[in-house]
């Protein structure tokens, strides 16, 4: 009941800040019991996890690292729990519904049948693919820029026994690369000021270089800052809440800085054995590549020219003094909390 009154204070929160309806997020169901979970792992033995994190935190390099292991497979954004029209869409329909939970139909023995239905259905779509390589530790990496929070939960819904990885990237610099991200990959749905800023900066980046003038409109600028904070600070409460020791989060800073010391954290979380010989090697030799880099460069070349993906501390040159302050309100507790600075002086 709780939850439930929870969720509802979260989604009117969404309309009346954001404009959201709430027809654009899932309505809860209910969660599956213990007794389901046991049940259904009897067909779908595998165990799961979940790699969630802010868009630009990491989370690609993550699952190119993650499946290296012999034991772990790892495939890319299903976003069963953390975009729309989410794994819950097949549910969905009040029709559905009637179908899944009324009386009559004896095949539910009293119990609406919905969390048994998602769950069996991202079961197979996963081992499906794990059983293809012949490894038994499989997940799934979605960026929950969306949802924050309410993904963990939606997520524990049907997922209560997974394990669930939050990556975190210092903010700055992950709304500076997802900014030009969208530039890139969605230039259809940025508005005529944003375009114009994305033209302006291709033809001359100079100015936008040295902090004098701003990548971001004002509005947007905020926007950006306040979700990375809502996404590290309700994630990270909520995982650990919900998950306890099923939970586990790691900076992307760190995986640069030490890669094979942070991936065997990880390993040994999901239960893989990291004694097996040739891993350092396989994480070395991948880190040597960087494919999305090369997938930008060649999409857009002009634009992302004057950056180095994946460079810490983009938001030095990109941010202006007034994006400074304004990040320092909103997010300097959150940068202190995380460690990427000691005080406010910076």
């Amino acid at each position: 009941m709780f939850n439930s009154l929870k969720n509802r204070l979260y989604l009117t929160s969404r309309v009346l800040l954001k404009g959201q309806t709430d027809s654009e997020f899932p309505e809860e169901i209910p969660p599956i019991t213990p007794e389901e979970v046991a049940e259904i792992k009897q067909f779908f033995p595998l165990d799961k996890y979940f790699i969630f994190g802010h868009a630009r935190s990491g989370t690609t390099l993550l699952v190119r690292l993650i499946r290296l292991h012999p034991q772990v497979h790892c495939n890319y954004q299903a976003h069963f729990f953390t975009r729309p029209p989410f794994l819950q869409a097949l549910v969905a329909s009040s029709d559905v519904k009637a179908w899944l939970s009324r009386r009559s139909n004896r095949w539910n023995h009293g119990r609406d049948l919905s969390p048994l239905v998602l769950r069996a259905s991202a079961d197979f779509i996963m081992e499906r693919d794990a059983r293809k390589v012949s490894k038994y530790i499989v997940g799934d990496k979605s960026p929950s820029s969306l949802l924050h929070g309410r993904a963990v939960q939606l997520m524990h819904n049907v997922y209560p026994d997974a394990r669930l990885i939050y990556i975190v990237r210092d903010g700055r610099d992950a709304i500076v690369s997802h900014r030009f991200q969208s530039f890139i990959d969605a230039s259809q749905h940025l508005s005529t000021e944003d375009m114009a800023l994305c033209e302006a900066f291709q033809r001359d980046p100079e100015p936008f270089m040295k902090g004098e003038r701003s990548i971001f409109t004002s509005k947007g600028f905020q926007r950006a800052v306040m979700g990375w904070v809502q996404n590290v600070t309700e994630t990270n409460r909520l995982g650990d809440e919900l998950y306890n020791d099923h939970y586990i989060s790691l900076r992307y800073e760190d995986l640069l800085a030490q890669p094979f010391e942070e991936m065997s954290r990880l390993w040994v979380f999901l239960g893989a054995d990291v004694g097996l010989p040739g891993l350092q090697e396989a994480v070395d030799e991948e880190l040597q590549e960087n494919p999305d880099a090369d997938w930008q460069r060649q999409k857009a070349g002009d634009l992302v020219e004057p950056l180095k993906k994946g460079k810490q501390g983009s938001w030095r040159d990109l941010f202006t003094d007034d994006e400074r302050m304004i990040f320092k309100r909103i997010a300097g507790q959150t940068l202190l909390d995380w460690g990427y600075e000691k005080d406010l002086d910076w």
